[in-house]
């Protein structure tokens, strides 16, 4: 079905930007500074989201955090003759634990955007597959804490995600042989095009839990569930050619349609270690994506067009894979004011190269960032972080009716992120 394909691609997309796949870890001035080596060693609002057993661990107070990222995806290249457009975000979260009347307890609520995807192509042939895909996930996760003892806590939340997504295509297919009532010499080019909306609503959990070994290392893991978009909306499917036979049947075609895809389960398991001011945190991530098998789109009124149906009905292929993402990030305490932190990370694609696209143009990712916290007052903190992630180039056969073979490079996206953190 083709709204919510190219929604659930777009979403692979625009994650893409930050993360392989379409998922998005980066959530807080501290996960984009520390490149989401934030779990052992989370220790601020945001640990509402990136480790909720250790809010009990936390101070008394209430604790928010407000943070606005802007994400930067410059052009990328097919070929170096075909262009993506330029994409530019601001996105909010925001984190806040508040204090409990009930010994060793603790809540929390974070507002996030774990994943999505935005990629818009102009150029011939993208613009065919992919000429808007924009998919946006918004998260609302309550969160609670408990304090077995002093060193040992457990945690735990619901995951409420809306989802909205866009989905325009506008270029040509070729028209079958084969395709019933046509002569040899009406063969040739269909002009196609697909406009869809959808949205969805859908629920989860994560649960989390920290192990002090000493009060200079921390052991602490983090499963995020695995949750079906079942994203619902209306399509118009139309095209366009000389040949008779189709002229009776290209639409457009207005319905509404329907598609499932995963936003799939995360294992995080981390250890955290302070030498003096110098706090070291590894993690390591495996993301379940091999539970994206395919992408099949269902419409309520049939599409009786072959070439609509080839191009925007058809079951595509996906056969993702788990994927391993690894991350090692420093803070440095370096004053009673200043906080300092860095990380770098390796992130894996669950794209294989078979099933690649212009939705989704994804490649395993190198990852740095940056950034500093400073301490205002005793209750208020200021923050800047910066990552960058750069994919690898990819050389890719896509097959669609014709084989086109090329190569993808120069994808990248940028983050910079203010953070301000208030203790009351």
């Amino acid at each position: 079905m083709t709204i919510n394909k190219l929604i659930v691609l777009s979403l692979a997309a625009c994650t893409s930007l930050y993360s392989a796949g379409y998922k998005i870890p980066e959530q807080s001035l501290n996960a984009v500074a520390l490149s989401a080596a934030y779990v052992a060693n989370a220790n601020g609002a945001d640990a509402a989201y990136y480790n909720p057993a250790n809010m009990v661990f936390s101070s008394s107070e209430n604790e928010l955090e407000m943070n606005l990222t802007y994400i930067s995806l410059p052009k990328m290249d097919f070929n170096e003759t075909e262009h993506s457009k330029a994409e530019n975000f601001l996105i909010p979260t925001i984190h806040y634990i508040l204090p409990s009347n009930l010994k060793d307890i603790k809540f929390g609520i974070s507002f996030v955007a774990p994943g999505g995807l935005s990629k818009r192509w102009d150029t011939p042939i993208g613009k065919t597959f992919s000429k808007e895909f924009t998919l946006e996930i918004l998260e609302l996760n309550p969160s609670i804490a408990y304090k077995v003892n002093d060193n040992f806590s457990i945690g735990g939340g619901l995951r409420l995600i809306k989802t909205h997504g866009i989905v325009k295509s506008d270029g040509i297919a070729p028209l079958p042989s084969s395709t019933p009532g046509i002569v040899s010499k009406e063969t040739g080019i269909v002009k196609i095009k697909r406009n869809m909306e959808g949205d969805d609503l859908s629920f989860g959990y994560n649960l989390a839990l920290t192990y002090k070994v000493s009060n200079k290392t921390t052991l602490a893991a983090t499963y995020r569930s695995n949750v079906n978009l079942n994203i619902e909306g209306n399509a118009t499917l139309s095209a366009y050619t000389e040949n008779k036979y189709l002229n009776k049947l290209n639409g457009p075609v207005n319905t509404s349609a329907s598609v499932s895809i995963p936003l799939p389960a995360a294992l995080n398991l981390a250890v955290s270690h302070t030498y003096n001011d110098l706090t070291v945190e590894a993690v390591y991530e495996r993301t379940f994506w091999s539970t994206y098998k395919d992408l099949d789109f269902e419409y309520a009124k049939d599409i009786e067009n072959p070439v609509l149906t080839g191009a925007f009905d058809d079951s595509k292929d996906k056969s993702w894979k788990d994927t391993n993402t690894y991350r090692i990030g420093l803070t440095y305490i370096a004053s009673p004011k200043l906080t300092v932190m860095g990380a770098i990370g390796y992130d894996e694609t669950p794209v294989p190269t078979e099933t690649i696209g212009f939705e989704l143009p994804d490649a395993n990712a190198k990852i740095i960032s940056t950034g500093f916290k400073y301490k205002l007052s005793k209750k208020s903190t200021f923050g800047i972080a910066y990552l960058l992630s750069v994919k690898d180039d990819k050389k890719v056969t896509m097959v669609n009716e014709n084989k086109f073979t090329g190569e993808f490079s120069n994808s990248k996206v940028s983050l910079l992120t203010v953070g301000y953190n208030y203790k009351f």
